[in-house]
């Protein structure tokens, strides 16, 4: 795909619907796109690449828009391999271009294009600029957003925020690249999913960067996953904000595991005293049918959860495991949590559900409003009446 951002700016990208799993983890059910952007000034720049064998007119594209110039320099703002990997194949085409990047870029240059002669790489600092002729870049460094060595570029004279991964969003581009030339909530839910899997682990770093970009005046933004924002780009940027400070709305996710139906039992049973308690909002999961990927964007946006695990083999489900594992990695923050477990011969869910939720409190400022309760086998209805005044405790801490 090609399209004129500016008369010496252009968009280059592709649309990936092949790709079932992103970092062969988080599922793609509307694919992904991978944008980089190509500078015609005095001086010609592309700004990233894109995702190796991905697309085989890449290459033709930038030659077509270059139309017989050379490419002079390859901006690289971040090495993940979805955004470096034509590197190669595109000094190959054009031996003569300078590869522009920082110092920790040129570490995993080394590492994923070994063999880059060294007086063609120009390493820039924070805030050092490249002069392209009316085009001036100016490099505001982003680290762990969500690499060591990303970065952002800056067009000081037309205000364009090339912002890599940041602002970025699952979803292909379906005709319309802009974001005037689409339904912009359409795209949010998976930018906040895209949020909350990739990039919501370094939410304090994603604050500082927005704090740099405040004092710039932004006209444009470019990312490289999803719609470039020429005519709102107001709009994506207070998302950012509000996701990066972990601001979220009254409500409770509540993920079970179950094996035989019961702990599904106990959470049908909570959420319908949740709801009873005045909750609107009200999110219920099965992790063995839902992708934790899913089920964290929802965490991001509710102030409550709620998990409950069967025993499996003296500890929790593999499943909910795996949740708890990802909510780990990626760091919510200040959530209000209520926990419940079932077993037979042995306990274990609710166990290991309170080691986890303590680990959260003392890391991640949650609240723990009760230890949990655990009920056996198939819970009757005096033995589920027994949560009743914990989840009335607990919706009324929301």
């Amino acid at each position: 795909m090609r399209a004129t951002i500016l008369d010496t700016l252009h968009f280059i990208g592709t649309n990936d619907r092949n790709k079932t799993l992103f970092e062969s983890n988080w599922p793609l059910p509307s694919g992904i796109s991978y944008n980089s952007y190509l500078i015609t000034d005095k001086k010609t720049a592309l700004l990233d690449t894109i995702e190796y064998g991905s697309d085989r007119s890449y290459l033709e594209n930038v030659a077509f828009l270059l139309d017989g110039r050379p490419l002079d320099y390859l901006v690289i703002l971040h090495m993940e391999p979805d955004h470096a990997g034509m590197i190669s194949d595109l000094l190959v085409r054009h031996p003569n271009t300078v590869v522009v990047t920082n110092a920790k870029g040129i570490a995993l240059l080394d590492i994923y294009h070994p063999g880059i002669s060294r007086d063609k790489i120009r390493e820039v600092k924070d805030g050092d600029k490249l002069e392209l002729g009316h085009h001036s870049l100016q490099f505001v460094f982003t680290p762990m957003v969500h690499w060591p060595e990303s970065m952002m570029a800056y067009c000081t004279t037309e205000h364009v925020l090339f912002s890599q991964d940041a602002f970025g969003t699952f979803g292909t581009l379906d005709g319309g690249i802009f974001d005037d030339e689409i339904d912009p909530e359409y795209y949010k839910d998976e930018m906040l999913r895209y949020y909350t899997n990739i990039i919501g682990r370094f939410s304090g770093q994603v604050t500082k960067a927005i704090q740099k970009a405040s004092t710039l005046p932004i006209r444009i933004i470019c990312p490289v996953h999803g719609p470039v924002w020429r005519t709102n780009p107001q709009t994506v940027y207070q998302w950012y904000a509000q996701w990066a400070a972990s601001e979220s709305d009254t409500g409770v996710v509540l993920a079970y595991a179950t094996m035989y139906g019961h702990t599904r039992q106990t959470a049908d049973y909570t959420a319908r005293k949740l709801s009873e308690a005045g909750l609107r909002n009200i999110r219920v999961f099965d992790v063995s049918k839902t992708h934790p990927s899913f089920i964290l964007k929802e965490i991001w946006k509710y102030n409550g959860l709620v998990l409950g695990s069967c025993s499996y083999n003296t500890g929790m489900h593999p499943a909910m495991h795996q949740l708890c594992h990802e909510i780990e990695i990626m760091q919510p923050k200040r959530k209000n949590v209520f926990l419940f477990g079932g077993y037979s011969w042995s306990g274990g869910g609710l166990k290991n559900l309170q080691l986890f939720a303590n680990n959260m409190i003392e890391k991640h400022a949650w609240e723990l409003h009760s230890p949990g309760i655990e009920l056996p086998g198939y819970p009757t209805i005096a033995a589920l009446a027994t949560l009743d005044p914990a989840i009335k405790t607990f919706a009324a801490g929301l």
